[in-house]
């Protein structure tokens, strides 16, 4: 069987001119002018230009001019130059099938320039994604994500995948979802953090995975997500968590470098990308509480960065030529119970933050099992609940450490993007369970 299209509109070149070619795609717009008709296809690559002759072909012009904009439909025809479409050539058709027709009136426009509110959007998301800006993200988010696996590959990791259901939460506290898992109660992953840390006992001493986060935390702002996605790492035989900073600045930087290369989709968002140089700027925790607190903020130490905080730590760090900055050496208090400590009241924990939003959080891991048992003490946790966890670490578990590293914050970041919710496909927040 042959395919229904055999070119995308972009792909079209001179050689194509003067043969029969077959497209496919919606149908964008109808401008009909009496004699002759222009229909805009569109497809995932871009628009072309179909223009019906009512002499010509009166039965495909008279069903060209009557289908539904965003119908869907497949046409062969001869290509042909034409200077005033909008590709440099047209088709001139001799066969049309209608593949599906749109309901009337559609309830989202894909080229109307009147602005949608983004209830309406996501409530619509299947036709919000077919206008180009839409995708443009998207497409953009495809590629950083490849940059994620050529680089992380090359630098000897191997990609795993962990389960989303287990049996205790990854992280304590009470943020999590829970469901019935037959006769027992069970949690949605916050993180594969414990599976991550057990992997480093078994050899496979370096691993990622595109993971999915699920947070039940109540939230309803325009940075935070109750199902997201983020580049989840962990390695082994470090020295310290320096180690995996310079990894993760790294990635960073090879994702950001990607999407310099989408010229294209830039362009339709307006946006330029600066790639970054190397390294980060590292600051300590104390001397990000000192320029606060000096900048009219009232943060007792061991406190943790609202949004209001973090805003006025990237208009400082800008000032200083640094978008990109690690805060380092956390009070032990304000991290997990995982985290190593770092002599009495400091860890060897970190968070990379983007013009004043937390996009990755990580740190060295505690090897030890006993000073684990005992962190999990410490933070009110119970270690029989842990135990599956515990048992790898009785029986050689190498220093390690990782990150998690949030791709929706990161495209918000990279792009401008003033709502998370516009980088993932289909949301889900405080509100949002459908669609």
């Amino acid at each position: 069987m042959e395919s229904l299209r055999t070119h995308y509109s972009i792909d079209v070149t001179s050689k194509e001119f003067g043969k029969i070619i077959s497209v496919a795609g919606w149908i964008e717009d109808i401008r009909n002018i009496g004699s002759i008709a222009f229909i805009i296809l569109r497809d995932r690559k871009g628009t072309l230009q179909i223009t019906a002759l009512k002499k010509q072909h009166k039965e495909i012009f008279d069903k060209l001019v009557n289908i539904s904009r965003e119908s869907v439909i497949s046409v062969e025809g001869l290509c042909q130059q034409s200077d005033k479409a909008r590709n440099g050539y047209e088709i001139i058709p001799n066969e049309v099938n209608i593949l599906s027709n749109a309901e009337t009136p559609l309830p989202l426009g894909v080229v109307d320039k009147i602005e949608s509110e983004l209830e309406t959007r996501l409530d619509n998301r299947f036709i919000d994604l077919r206008k180009q800006e839409i995708q443009a993200i998207f497409k953009i988010r495809n590629e950083i994500i490849a940059a994620v696996h050529e680089y992380l590959r090359k630098e000897h990791f191997i990609e795993v995948h962990t389960p989303n259901i287990i049996a205790s939460s990854s992280e304590g506290g009470t943020d999590v979802f829970k469901l019935k898992y037959f006769e027992k109660e069970a949690f949605l992953a916050q993180s594969p953090q414990l599976y991550k840390q057990m992997l480093m006992s078994t050899g496979l001493d370096r691993v990622y995975e595109i993971a999915w986060y699920f947070r039940a935390e109540e939230h309803n702002t325009r940075r935070h997500l109750n199902e997201s996605t983020a580049v989840d790492l962990e390695m082994a035989f470090i020295k310290d968590e320096e180690d995996v900073m310079k990894i993760l600045e790294n990635l960073v930087y090879n994702m950001w470098k990607r999407a310099s290369l989408c010229k294209e989709e830039l362009d339709i968002l307006n946006q330029k990308v600066t790639v970054p140089k190397l390294p980060f700027k590292r600051v300590k925790y104390d001397d990000v509480i000192d320029n606060l607190n000096k900048n009219n903020c009232n943060l007792q130490w061991g406190a943790d960065l609202g949004s209001e905080e973090e805003k006025l730590l990237g208009e400082i760090m800008k000032k200083q030529g640094h978008e990109f900055y690690f805060i380092t050496k956390y009070p032990i208090e304000a991290k997990p119970f995982y985290t190593m400590p770092e002599e009495e009241k400091y860890s060897r924990g970190f968070d990379l933050a983007c013009k004043g939003v937390e996009i990755a959080s990580g740190s060295q891991r505690i090897h030890d099992v006993d000073l684990l048992i005992n962190r999990l003490n410490a933070c009110n946790l119970n270690p029989k609940d842990f135990e599956s966890y515990l048992k790898a670490f009785r029986f050689g578990m190498p220093p390690h450490g990782g990150f998690g590293f949030g791709i929706e914050r990161f495209l918000m970041n990279l792009l401008d993007i003033k709502n998370i919710r516009e980088c993932i496909l289909f949301p889900r927040d405080r509100t949002r369970l459908t669609p």
